[in-house]
């Protein structure tokens, strides 16, 4: 008999936000599991994105895990980069008056109050035993994509 254990299901991720070319920090995350899609989602664990976007202290999956949820709040980043943008323009945008009534009649969204279009993004993925799963997420105020990177 051998003595080798099937190895366990794990999960990475990190997030870029592509409004700025940079990885995304101190978005919190929480990581919960079920069995069986009429299970009942049950919280495994939660980690905050480092400086390189990334979280690399995820728990592995439950043996019997057969879904994975990732919820990343994602409004309190947004709120805070926004406050730190703003400081940062505020004395260029006082040199573009007249460019200001162009801006506001362009069709794009304004940056609102709340920092961001989607307060918090969840991502639901099948998983398989043994597998490890790396879900990068791509952000920005108004929208996101995620993928199964490698």
């Amino acid at each position: 008999m051998s003595s080798e254990t099937a190895a366990p299901t794990s999960v990475s991720t990190h997030i870029l936000d592509t409004s700025v070319g940079r990885p995304a920090e101190g978005v919190a995350l929480t990581l919960s599991v079920r069995s069986g899609s009429d299970g009942a989602w049950t919280a495994h664990g939660a980690s905050t994105t480092d400086a390189d976007g990334r979280c690399k202290d995820l728990p592995d999956l439950p043996a019997g895990t057969t879904h994975v949820r990732l919820d990343f709040a994602v409004e309190e980043y947004f709120v805070s980069n926004q406050h730190r943008a703003s400081d940062q323009h505020r004395a260029s945008d006082q040199h573009r008056a007249s460019d200001q009534q162009a801006e506001e009649q362009q069709d794009a969204p304004r940056v609102r109050d709340s920092g961001a279009f989607f307060p918090e993004v969840a991502i639901t993925f099948a998983v398989q035993p043994g597998e490890h799963y790396h879900v990068p997420l791509l952000l920005n105020p108004f929208g996101y994509s995620v993928y199964r990177g490698s």
